[in-house]
């Protein structure tokens, strides 16, 4: 019997692709970093691919295929330009390994060292735990750091939609009921 899939450390709203794929298209290729400071620190961060230095200890959640709309797999690789790797640093990914990651986008203004400060809108993450059964799944899986990236080491496809349509998509709210 073959072993689950592991679910997706990282998923994006359709809203927060598109931002994205503005943001490519304007400034190329893009990366972003959920750090673990304070107030516009604990936001996720866009920059262009390569302006902010991964440290060895950094963690790949993911990365995000901007040809994806919401529910699509890919039917081929994406060029480099097409993909937005998500990294967190290591001592937040040790506070939320336990959570999935959802790319969200709100109005308002960010922090002024995101691309997307001009824009009008904020990227925000949002969360939603992953059950057991996911979690002894993720326990079996590679971690990616930093370091095993500039080895050559890249997450394995996940099975899961990486878009969804809204956040509340990936992380339904307790007592409401979703789509």
């Amino acid at each position: 019997m073959m072993p689950a899939p592991a679910p997706r450390r990282v998923r994006a709203t359709a809203a927060a692709m598109d931002l994205l794929r503005r943001l490519r298209a304007t400034h190329g290729p893009l990366m972003l970093h959920q750090s673990g400071g304070c107030c516009d620190g604990s936001a996720p961060m866009c920059y262009p691919a390569g302006e902010f230095v991964i440290g060895d200890r950094d963690v790949l959640l993911g990365l995000l295929d901007l040809r994806l709309r919401t529910g699509e797999h890919p039917t081929t690789p994406a060029p480099s330009e097409d993909i937005a790797p998500v990294w967190i640093s290591g001592p937040q990914f040790t506070a939320w390994q336990h959570t999935q990651l959802v790319l969200d986008v709100v109005p308002g203004r960010g922090s002024g060292f995101s691309l997307e400060s001009p824009e009008g809108y904020r990227f925000l993450s949002r969360g939603r735990v992953f059950a057991s059964t996911e979690l002894d799944i993720l326990s079996t899986t590679e971690i990616i750091t930093g370091e095993t990236y500039d080895q050559g080491a890249r997450p394995t496809p996940s099975p899961e939609p990486q878009v969804v349509a809204e956040a509340v998509d990936a992380c339904p709210v307790p007592g409401r009921e979703t789509r």
